[in-house]
C-alpha cells in the first residue's frame, strides 16, 4: 500500500494560516497493465499503465488503487465517479478528460499537460499537482482539502462555488482565477510566482497573500470597489 503524509496540518510562515498536509505515495511493486480497455466500474488494484492509449474510452465510476499512470493519452477519456487512491500519474496528456465528481485521494499528479479536464463536483484530498500546464481546468463545486499546487501553470482555472480547505500555491502561474461563490480556508497564495484574478475578488477573505500581490492586485480591487484613482 502507498504510504500516506506523515504528520499534521502546520502553521506555514506563522502567519495562522495551515498548511497542507501533502501526499507521499509508496507503491508497490506493480504489475503492467494487460490492455483491453478501461470497463465501467472496473477495480484496477497495484497496475501500471506506461504509455496506454486510454483516448475515448469509458472508466466511468472505476477504481484505481496503488495504481501509476504515466505517459498515458487521456484525450476524452471517461472517468466520471472514478476513484484513484493512493496512485501516482506521470506525464498524462489529453484535452477534454471527464473527471467530473470523481475522487482523487493520496494522489500525485506530476507534469501533466492537460486541457479543458472536468472536475467539476470532484473530491480532491492530499493531493500533489507538481508540475506541467493545465487550461481551463474546470473545479466548480468541487471540495479541496489539502491540496497542493507546485511549479505548474493554471490558464483560467475555474474554482465556482468551490470549497478549498489548506490549499497552497507554490511557486505556479495562475492566470485568470476565477473564485465566483467559492469558500476558502486557510488558502496560501503567498508562493504563486503570478497571480491573476479574474472574479470573484470578494471570496478571498479565507486567503492570504503577500504585499507585493495586494499591489498587483489594488487596480482590480478598485475596480471590483468602485473606487476612482486620480492624480
Amino acid at each position: 500500500m502507498a504510504r500516506r503524509a506523515a504528520g499534521g496540518t502546520g502553521v506555514a510562515g506563522g502567519t495562522g494560516v495551515k498548511g497542507a498536509r501533502r501526499p507521499e505515495v509508496r507503491l508497490p511493486p506493480l504489475e503492467p497493465y494487460g490492455g483491453g480497455g478501461l470497463e465501467p466500474d472496473g477495480d484496477y488494484d497495484g497496475l501500471e499503465f506506461r504509455d496506454a492509449e486510454l483516448t475515448g474510452q469509458d472508466g466511468a465510476g472505476a477504481r484505481f488503487m496503488d495504481c501509476a499512470l504515466t505517459g498515458c493519452a487521456l484525450d476524452e477519456t471517461r472517468l466520471r465517479h472514478a476513484r484513484f487512491l493512493d496512485s501516482a500519474l506521470t506525464g498524462v496528456r489529453g484535452v477534454g478528460t471527464d473527471l467530473a465528481e470523481a475522487t482523487l485521494r493520496d494522489v500525485e499528479l506530476t507534469d501533466a499537460r492537460l486541457g479543458g479536464p472536468q472536475l467539476h463536483g470532484a473530491v480532491l484530498e492530499r493531493v500533489l499537482i507538481r508540475g506541467g500546464k493545465i487550461d481551463y481546468l474546470n473545479l466548480r463545486t468541487a471540495r479541496l482539502r489539502d491540496v497542493v499546487f507546485e511549479g505548474c501553470v493554471l490558464v483560467e482555472p475555474d474554482f465556482g462555488g468551490a470549497r478549498l480547505e489548506r490549499v497552497e500555491f507554490v511557486d505556479c502561474a495562475l492566470k485568470g482565477v476565477d473564485l465566483h461563490a467559492a469558500t476558502l480556508t486557510d488558502v496560501d497564495l503567498r508562493g504563486a510566482a503570478s497571480l491573476e484574478i479574474s472574479g470573484g475578488l470578494d471570496r478571498l477573505s479565507g486567503a492570504v497573500i503577500s504585499t507585493a500581490q495586494l499591489l498587483d492586485l489594488a487596480p482590480v480591487l478598485a475596480m471590483e470597489w468602485g473606487i476612482r484613482v486620480e492624480g
